[in-house]
């Protein structure tokens, strides 16, 4: 259809409102690529990745020779050069099954998702609950309560949490459970940290609660075995009680695994292998290089002005970190702050800004140890140069 002036009124392209409200990750990912243009080229020094949770280049991060094996094999077989069933590989889903079942009171039978754009595209409306640093980042129960009306359907939880690196507590994940049957809605926890654990608390997954509140669990091999790039990820559904069942959740998965971008077909051809083979040591040495870096940064955050961590991280990849900007002198905010860190001392560090937490930071603690210690001394540097200077007056 023409306009009036000659030109095509073309009909694709128009603005979503409800798609903007939900470019979290776009937006973060921007803002990162944003701080690495700061970066001087001509310093001599290497540059710190502590902004994303991808532990690859370290040699100390490698994923298990078994998983590796799993993968070559799957390719020397030629079974799984074809198009994978919309459903999964079979032998896959019942690894990934018998897998989870390990953990939980009932046996299965059978990601990070940009949650918000998910929601906005199937037009459902989000809403943003806090978390309490105060209290290791718990989720802030009653906060809950008062945002849920009669709409509300489900929650959210991370658990091990990305960016706080907390490990809720099975006492925390039961209230969470009580919760969500008070409200009348199932939860949806990301557990694709699960087991990836260095503190004191242990991981406990949420379908163990599958008998108070239903739960569906989002789970995947990219952060425990160290391969994000191979991009396999699982659901899984905990509901002895079959409420999911019952309202046609259970269908409307399977619907959607058929429309959804399937896993490489060898990826998933060497699941059963990979999970199977890995050697419980190759997961005990990853977790104990996690616990020296979160110590590393725990500690060393502490003697940097104007900043404060108000939690050491126990699980995930992550730690997040406050910053007083009353402080610093010409640093109006997180995103300068990290714009300028990258630019002066070739660090870069997420904005919080990012994630909606204005003034905060996000660092990634999945690094090299003495790479690690190397950043944050430059962090401190970095903050001591542009710290405001204190007067001190003798008291009369």
């Amino acid at each position: 259809m023409d306009s009036c002036d000659g030109e095509v009124a073309w009909r694709f392209g128009a603005a979503k409102p409800e798609l903007a409200a939900a470019d979290g990750e776009i937006r973060m990912r921007a803002l990162v690529s944003r701080i690495y243009g700061c970066v001087d080229a001509s310093d001599p020094r290497p540059v710190v990745p502590l902004a994303s949770g991808d532990p690859t280049p370290f040699a100390c991060f490698r994923t298990a020779p078994a998983a590796e094996e799993a993968v070559t094999a799957a390719v020397a077989s030629g079974k799984h050069n074809g198009y994978p069933s919309a459903t999964g590989v079979t032998e896959a889903c019942s690894a990934v099954a018998t897998y989870l079942s390990r953990y939980l009171p009932y046996e299965l039978s059978t990601g990070y998702p940009l949650y918000e754009a998910r929601a906005a595209l199937s037009g459902l409306k989000f809403l943003h609950y806090d978390l309490l640093p105060e209290k290791g980042w718990e989720v802030d129960i009653q906060g809950v309560k008062a945002l849920a009306n009669e709409n509300t359907v489900a929650m959210v939880i991370v658990n091990p949490n990305n960016p706080s690196g907390a490990v809720y507590s099975s006492h925390h994940l039961a209230k969470i459970a009580e919760t969500a049957r008070e409200l009348g809605i199932m939860v949806i926890s990301d557990e694709v940290y699960e087991h990836f654990v260095f503190g004191n608390k242990p991981f406990v997954p949420m379908g163990v609660f599958g008998e108070i509140a239903p739960v569906v669990t989002l789970g995947g091999i990219s952060k425990r075995w160290m391969v994000p790039g191979w991009k396999l990820g699982w659901i899984a559904m905990t509901d002895p009680k079959g409420i999911l069942r019952k309202k046609k959740i259970f269908a409307s998965i399977i619907v959607y695994r058929g429309i959804s971008v399937d896993p490489a077909a060898i990826v998933q051809g060497a699941i059963p292998q990979i999970i199977a083979n890995t050697d419980e040591t190759f997961f005990t040495n990853a977790m104990n290089v996690m616990r020296e870096t979160a110590e590393i940064c725990y500690q060393k955050l502490k003697g940097i002005k104007g900043v404060t961590c108000p939690h050491k991280p126990e699980g995930s990849m992550f730690v997040m970190v406050k910053l007083d900007m009353s402080c610093f002198c010409g640093i109006d905010d997180d995103i300068e702050f990290c714009c300028k860190l990258a630019k002066e001392e070739s660090v870069v560090i997420s904005p919080g800004s990012g994630l909606e937490m204005k003034n905060w930071l996000r660092i990634s603690i999945a690094v090299d140890p003495p790479l690690l210690e190397d950043g944050l001394e430059r962090v401190k540097s970095f903050c001591l140069r542009h710290v405001k200077p204190i007067i001190m007056n003798q008291a009369s």
